[in-house]
């Protein structure tokens, strides 16, 4: 760890995917950079934990999305890291009866037709200038309605009364996805690993009144030419980390940004043989309080379990072990009560409850969806802004969140070009 400096050409606030993408795009600028950071390690959102002797478990992000186009495949071969390419088991790959495939055919469909819905809606409403909930595009009465509501807090953390209609369709997929065999986590810290950091380093004031940005720490005081913002929206919203003079557009654009929630949990399995490597579980549950598991990721003795949006803030106000219990709960219920005997917790996230997180990550809320230009706007040449939140269609994503923090670095570099800055 980096003792704290008392000058920096660019302090860059949080060692997350955007954070460190910003220190890597300035190492051979010349400049004198220090990236603050509140937690012991680098990585952010991304965290890679060894659960048990055989279980590694991406406690955040774990799927490299849209793998053609994302910016950390090419850095995990340059460090070494091998990829999956193994097919999702998102659709395909069903186990066992609790989701007949007649049904689960029907449900696809059902799922399929409201994005078509919602792509038009989206379309019409850029003509428009305006912006919806995405739920005003449910079919009244689906059926399958609230499992589509469940799917979209995989997806966006939340349920689709709080999501932008424009904001949702403004994402790009490819449908590619990836995974680092090693843990995704563990890729992002080795790209951080040479990065100048100062760690539990938490930022508290960022002041700009002067010729030179002046920054409050936890670990003392210092002051920079520049400054890259990269933390989360829910710690500029909750205004954790404060500025002077008050930015109160950041503030607004950080508030219609909010982080929501995805957890997972990973469940110790006896006798896997007895399930596919890579499948799918999943009941019918005709509800949006449900979880989704996959089963043996990477052939591991074990099955990953993903709740997100009201349910999974319910279960984490619960108190620790709460989604672990929920989760062997929904299995022992899908597979049999004899079936519990083989299942063993052994981690979960609670990102909720994570004081330097605060939730999973961005969406927008509706009429909100041109907040991610807003919050990426640089303030007086001086401070400049990164993360998730501010990519304009790769939010959500540890790549997107890498970009911008480049992008970030480009803009302080532009910024010394004379005339400009």
């Amino acid at each position: 760890m980096t003792s704290l400096p008392s000058t920096v050409d660019v302090a860059i606030i949080g060692a997350g995917a955007a954070g460190l993408g910003a220190a890597n795009a300035l190492k051979d600028s010349g400049l004198s950079v220090i990236v603050l950071e509140a937690r012991e390690r680098v990585g952010g959102r991304a965290h890679t934990i060894q659960a048990s002797p055989d279980v590694i478990f991406d406690v955040g992000c774990g799927w490299l999305h849209s793998a053609d186009e994302n910016s950390f495949v090419p850095i995990a071969e340059q460090f070494g890291f091998e990829l999956d390419k193994t097919l999702p088991p998102w659709r395909e790959r069903a186990y066992g009866n609790a989701f007949p495939q007649k049904e689960r055919n029907a449900f696809i469909r059902a799922l399929d037709e409201f994005y078509d819905r919602a792509e038009e809606a989206a379309e019409k409403a850029r003509r428009a200038g305006r912006d919806e909930p995405a739920s005003r595009y449910l079919e009244p009465g689906n059926r399958w309605n609230p499992m589509i509501d469940a799917i979209s807090t995989y997806i966006n953390g939340s349920e689709l009364d709080r999501v932008s209609i424009s904001d949702m369709d403004a994402y790009e997929d490819s449908n590619i996805n990836w995974r680092v065999r090693r843990g995704y986590g563990a890729l992002v810290a080795a790209y951080g690993a040479a990065c100048p950091l100062a760690l539990n380093c938490a930022a508290t004031l960022i002041d700009h009144s002067g010729k030179r940005v002046r920054i409050e720490t936890s670990r003392g005081t210092l002051s920079a030419d520049k400054a890259i913002v990269t933390v989360p929206t829910n710690l500029i919203a909750d205004e954790t980390i404060r500025f002077h003079p008050a930015l109160p557009a950041k503030l607004d654009a950080a508030r219609g940004l909010p982080l929501g929630l995805a957890d997972k949990v990973t469940i110790a399995l006896a006798g896997p043989e007895t399930l596919p490597i890579e499948g799918n579980l999943r009941a019918a549950t005709m509800r949006t309080e449900m979880g989704t598991y996959h089963l043996r990721p990477f052939g591991q003795p074990c099955i990953e379990g993903f709740f997100g949006g009201r349910f999974a803030r319910q279960l984490e106000d619960a108190g620790d072990g709460a989604i672990c219990a929920a989760a062997i709960d929904e299995i022992a219920g899908i597979l049999g009560n004899d079936f519990r005997r083989k299942l063993k917790p052994l981690a979960e996230s609670r990102w909720a409850h994570d004081p330097w997180a605060r939730g999973s990550y961005s969406h927008a809320l509706p009429g909100h969806a041109g907040d991610r230009a807003a919050l990426a706007a640089p303030v007086d040449g001086r401070l400049f802004f990164a993360g998730e939140a501010t990519s304009p269609d790769f939010f959500s994503t540890a790549h997107g969140a890498r970009d911008s923090g480049e992008r970030a670095a480009q803009e302080v570099m532009a910024s010394l070009k004379p005339g400009q800055g």
